[in-house]
C-alpha cells in the first residue's frame, strides 16, 4: 500500500509550530500495516496549495491512501474539506460517518467536523482532525476497513478481509444451544 500524509497548517508550514499529528499518524500506520509511509507534507491553510499536493499524489504519485491532517473545523481558514471535495471523482460517506459517531462518544466537539472521506481514480482521501489525540482515534476508527477499500480500488479484491459478526456467533449459539 502505498501512503501519504499531508499536515495543513499554517504555522506548521512556518516552522513556528512543530508537526505532531503527521508523526503520530505515520507512527499507527507503520504498526498496524508493517509499512512506512511514502510521501509525507507540510502545507499552509491554503486552498490551492492542499488542492495541488492532493492532486499530484494522487495523479503522479499514484498514492492508494493519503491521510489529511488538519483544516477540517469551524476557523475562517479551515478549508481542507472544500479543497478535498474539489479534487476526489466520489465521496465515501460511510468512513467519516462512522469516525463521527465513535468521536461523538468522547466529545459532543465531534459534532463541529467537517471531514470528508473519498476516491480519485484508485487513490482514497481521507480528512482527519489536526490534534495528534483526535486524529489517530479517527483513524484508529476507520483502520480495520482501509486494506480491503485499497484492494477494491485496486480492483483485487479478495475475501481475507472478512471479519467476524459477533451477531452472528450470538445466532449460532443460540440455533445450538451452547452457551
Amino acid at each position: 500500500m502505498r501512503i501519504g500524509i499531508l499536515t495543513i497548517s499554517d504555522r506548521a508550514s512556518q516552522g513556528v509550530y512543530e508537526d505532531k499529528s503527521g508523526p503520530a499518524l505515520r507512527e499507527m500506520i507503520q504498526k498496524q500495516f508493517n509499512e512506512d509511509v511514502d510521501l509525507t507534507h507540510i502545507v499552509p491553510d491554503e486552498f490551492m496549495e492542499i488542492k495541488r499536493a492532493l492532486q499530484k499524489w494522487c495523479d503522479d504519485a499514484r498514492l492508494d491512501l493519503i491521510l489529511t491532517t488538519g483544516g477540517t473545523g469551524f476557523a475562517p481558514r479551515d478549508v481542507t474539506p472544500e479543497a478535498t471535495k474539489q479534487v476526489i471523482d466520489r465521496e465515501a460517506p460511510g468512513l467519516v460517518q462512522a469516525m463521527i459517531a465513535s468521536s461523538l462518544q468522547k466529545t459532543p466537539h465531534a459534532m463541529l467536523t467537517r471531514m470528508v472521506a473519498g476516491i480519485r481514480g484508485t487513490t482514497l482521501i481521507v480528512n482527519l482532525p489536526g490534534s495528534p489525540k483526535a486524529a489517530c482515534e479517527n483513524l484508529a476508527v476507520i483502520l480495520p476497513a482501509l486494506p480491503h477499500a485499497i484492494e477494491l480500488l485496486r480492483g483485487t479484491a479478495g475475501d481475507r478481509h472478512v471479519f467476524d459478526n459477533p451477531i452472528d456467533e450470538i445466532e449460532r449459539k443460540r440455533d445450538t444451544g451452547s452457551d
